[in-house]
């Protein structure tokens, strides 16, 4: 009974991590997707008849109007995000860690010959350094990339969500949309902080696996967020949907989680 349970577990998991990644696949050719469609819907049937007055207007302009699409382009957004977290965000991480703090390391010891003040120097000016790094740049430009990232990939769910399911069903008030993003990044930040907490536990390889686990659900709750909120779930509607499908959504999130293990920062996770 209990082999069966864990099998079934298994192949759910599977089938979100299945499903991750042919919905790479699915961003990729979304665009013309979307065009093949928008273009198939504003082509009228030959044997159609035609009324008066469209007749008319036809003659009019000489050529039947055709609306242009106006949504931005997947790809397009999906680059921008990648430029915006890998070229700037990204990038600002790596100068600091791998150059400025080796150069003033380097100084460091060039000022003081390798001594053991030099040791007891960077021992304490390194993590002030870090912190000051991290409080003065990279967390104001981490809350930045949240919203610039929220806006960008929100286009992107929408032409998927248009795509497979239709026009988006928002939330009915502004307050409830604000009141509903924050409470949603509050959430993520106490989930991920959760995790961090987690991998610290004594027991060997235990910690890493319980935060992967955490990391693998943030990761599919920052995927399925857009699509349940142009549903117009509220907040805790996924939660609970999260809670009884988490086989599924560790799976689906299990890929990215991975790839970013890799880092130890968890700024960039």
């Amino acid at each position: 009974m209990m082999g069966d349970q864990i099998k079934f577990t298994l192949g759910i998991m599977a089938t979100g991590l299945k499903d991750s990644i042919k919905g790479i696949g699915k961003v990729i050719t979304l665009d013309r997707d979307l065009k093949n469609e928008a273009s198939s819907t504003e082509t009228v049937p030959s044997g159609e008849p035609m009324s008066t007055l469209a007749r008319r207007r036809a003659e009019k302009h000489g050529t039947r109007e055709v609306k242009q699409p106006s949504e931005p382009k997947v790809m397009h957004r999906i680059l921008l995000c990648c430029a915006w977290n890998g070229g700037l965000f990204l990038l600002s991480i790596i100068l600091f860690y791998g150059v400025v703090l080796p150069t003033l390391q380097f100084l460091t010891n060039l000022i003081f010959g390798g001594s053991s003040v030099q040791s007891d120097i960077w021992w304490w000016l390194s993590p002030i350094l870090s912190w000051t790094f991290n409080a003065l740049w990279i967390l104001p430009l981490f809350v930045l990339s949240k919203i610039v990232n929220s806006l960008w990939f929100q286009d992107i769910a929408d032409a998927a969500y248009r795509k497979s399911r239709g026009r988006p069903q928002l939330l009915p008030s502004l307050s409830k949309i604000i009141a509903d993003v924050l409470f949603s990044l509050l959430l993520q930040a106490l989930f991920l902080i959760q995790g961090m907490l987690a991998s610290l536990l004594p027991i060997g390889g235990l910690g890493h696996i319980v935060y992967l686990l955490h990391i693998s659900l943030l990761y599919s709750l920052y995927a399925f967020e857009y699509k349940w909120f142009n549903m117009g779930w509220e907040v805790q509607k996924r939660l609970s949907y999260i809670e009884t499908n988490w086989p599924y959504f560790v799976g689906f999130g299990l890929p990215l989680a991975l790839f970013t293990a890799i880092s130890s920062s968890h700024i960039i996770k």
